[in-house]
């Protein structure tokens, strides 16, 4: 028996691991299109030249030998034939018996001229693309970077060293709009500008200028307004990895289509991580990959942890978490604000359940407010102030039988 994992990202190894370890005496064959599995999250340390590209790897390196897992590394897939159960790549075409899709995803560049065809246009999703902008920027002087979520500023802060001039384009009114809200969009918007980095929020990119080698040298934007560069990098979306199973029955829709148990439409294939839509998070990948690999090796065990709203990062040394709807506002919203000179906290509230929660600067103890969000956890009764809230406030004693309420009994993973 044999099984093929397309894709050695967090999906892809999760489901690798789960299985080699449920069923040892199977084949388990992890094929990928990279050289060898590594963290799509920490690019921009490659980028910025804080670590090599081995360094990047989020496994042990004898991890999958010592496990018996094969791995074929630098392999792209063409097509995937499900009724004959063979994989075709450039180099062979492999048999399988079961198959786990965790293809991931790839940045999409906006209908923008010259945008598709530019020699000097880059996305950042994976290790080949920190390597060529790397490259660029020995000749490069100027650049931009159309897209300021948490992928566009990992491209600026990685650019920072090379002594690039940059240029961040963004057509929402603050920097990470998804993730921040003004005051903690600013704290960091002052420490790139700092650093050097220009800032057009508000307007979006409408055309571009090429030369007669197909470089863009200019981008025009909507308000009419014109950017020089030589570097043109697009972190503004992404899609599924899905194109070589075009002629296959798996149902795609945004992404490859999953019931609960990770099965897609075709039978004996499976699918995991950012390729399936759910979730663009890390742990979920992690977690959809082994259900996966739970599932096809006999087992019963549907994915139930769907809550995706949470983001960690860090610039110039002030971390922030941000988990839930930060940005919720209108009549039936509660916000409440804490500010220090080095921390703000910001709760939003509805019906006495907290549903957003960003911390910037001092993040220690915030892995509650996960749990509280994504459970719908009652605070309305908590008499102190909710920012001093901590795991213990929700073991609730009971003074005349001396017993713990079941209830309020919870689980911090």
């Amino acid at each position: 028996m044999r099984t093929v994992i397309i894709g050695a990202g967090a999906a892809g190894i999760s489901a690798a691991v789960e299985l080699a370890k449920r069923k040892p005496w199977e084949e388990v064959l992890v094929l990928a299109s990279d050289p060898f599995p590594y963290s799509r999250c920490m690019l921009h340390h490659y980028l910025k030249g804080e670590r090599g590209a081995k360094e990047l790897s989020f496994i042990q390196e004898d991890l999958l030998a010592r496990l018996g897992i094969g791995f074929l590394g630098g392999q792209t897939v063409c097509s995937v034939d499900t009724e004959k159960k063979q994989i075709q790549t450039k180099e062979e075409l492999l048999p399988y018996d079961k198959l786990v899709v965790a293809t991931g995803s790839s940045y999409v560049l906006p209908r923008i001229p010259n945008l598709r065809s530019g020699t000097n246009v880059y996305g950042f999703r994976d290790l080949k693309d920190a390597k060529a902008i790397r490259e660029a920027c020995a000749t490069a002087k100027k650049a931009v970077v159309i897209g300021s979520g948490l992928v566009g500023m990992d491209v600026v802060y990685g650019l920072l060293p090379h002594g690039v001039l940059i240029t961040v384009v963004e057509l929402a009114s603050r920097i990470m709009p998804l993730q921040t809200n003004q005051v903690s969009a600013e704290r960091y918007q002052e420490r790139f500008e700092k650093a050097g980095v220009r800032f057009r929020l508000g307007v979006g990119v409408s055309d571009t200028a090429a030369d007669a080698e197909g470089r863009i040298c200019e981008v025009i934007l909507s308000d009419g307004t014109k950017e020089e560069c030589d570097l043109l990098i697009v972190a503004a979306g992404v899609r599924p990895n899905v194109g070589f199973l075009e002629h296959t029955e798996i149902f795609i829709n945004r992404g490859i289509q999953v019931d609960a148990y990770m099965q897609t439409s075709c039978p004996d294939v499976y699918a995991a991580g950012d390729v399936t839509g759910l979730s663009g998070i890390w742990p979920n990948a992690v977690e959809q990959g082994r259900i996966a690999a739970v599932n096809l090796s006999g087992g019963r065990e549907a994915y139930t942890d769907k809550f995706c709203i949470k983001n960690t990062c860090e610039f110039f040394g002030l971390p922030m978490l941000s988990v839930g709807s930060v940005g919720a506002e209108g009549d039936n919203y509660t916000i409440l604000t804490q500010e220090t000179p080095s921390d703000h906290k910001k709760l939003v509230l509805r019906d006495g359940h907290v549903v957003g929660a960003l911390f910037q600067g001092d993040i220690s103890g915030t892995g509650i407010w996960q749990y509280l969000i994504k459970n719908r956890v009652d605070v309305s009764q908590i008499e102190k102030s909710l920012f001093n809230i901590s795991i213990a406030d929700f073991y609730c004693f009971d003074e005349d039988v001396r017993r713990v309420r079941a209830d309020s009994v919870m689980r911090i993973m």
